[in-house]
């Protein structure tokens, strides 16, 4: 490629994957992927039949349908954080308790790794916060105009208790009096 190689617009094939870039990059989406992957194991394994040479592992617990319970339940919620973001904070605990349920109800959680996946999804989903686009950051708001309460700055004479001068000073830390406003002071 040289210096005069005119300029070639973006392909169908690199447009979706900006477009699939900025998608993802909204919402939690490995929280969802790992959450959705954990629930797989778990549903999984008490059905299957296992071949180990000639030996055939069944794994069917009592509780297959509390496994298979879990594990649906955590492939809506990785669903749930790819599709709508806000519920961000009770899909992750929520996928985070059904790991930890899984472990006594579906063979060790999906033999550890569900289970392992749930916790970690469950956590990423949690401390996931959406960013703000850098655009948006460096522009200021400018000031609202006219007498609307967005301009009004807070009255410090209001917002803080002062003490009061001449009155005797209750000490206990509960008195309005001394600007503990109801609170105990540390000491």
């Amino acid at each position: 490629m040289s210096a005069e190689t005119p300029a070639v617009s973006p392909g169908q094939f690199d447009s979706r994957r900006t477009q699939f870039r900025a998608w993802r990059g909204a919402r939690p989406f490995w929280a969802g992927l790992f959450v959705m992957l954990a629930g797989l194991p778990i549903a999984y394994f008490p059905y299957a039949h296992l071949q180990v040479g000639h030996l055939t592992l069944a794994m069917a617990t009592t509780a297959g349908a509390g496994s298979l319970i879990i594990g649906v339940l955590l492939v809506v919620l990785g669903f749930s954080l790819w599709f709508q973001k806000h519920v961000r904070t009770f899909a992750g605990v929520a996928a985070i308790l059904l790991g930890l349920v899984s472990i006594p109800v579906s063979n060790l959680g999906g033999f550890l790794m569900g289970f392992l996946l749930a916790l970690v999804g469950g956590a990423m989903a949690v401390a996931w916060a959406p960013g703000e686009p850098p655009a948006e950051a460096a522009q200021e708001e400018p000031p609202a105009a006219g007498g609307t309460p967005e301009a009004a700055a807070p009255d410090p004479d209001t917002t803080i208790l002062k003490p009061v001068v001449g009155e005797p000073n209750d000490l206990s830390g509960t008195s309005p009096a001394n600007g503990a406003n109801g609170r105990h002071s540390a000491g």
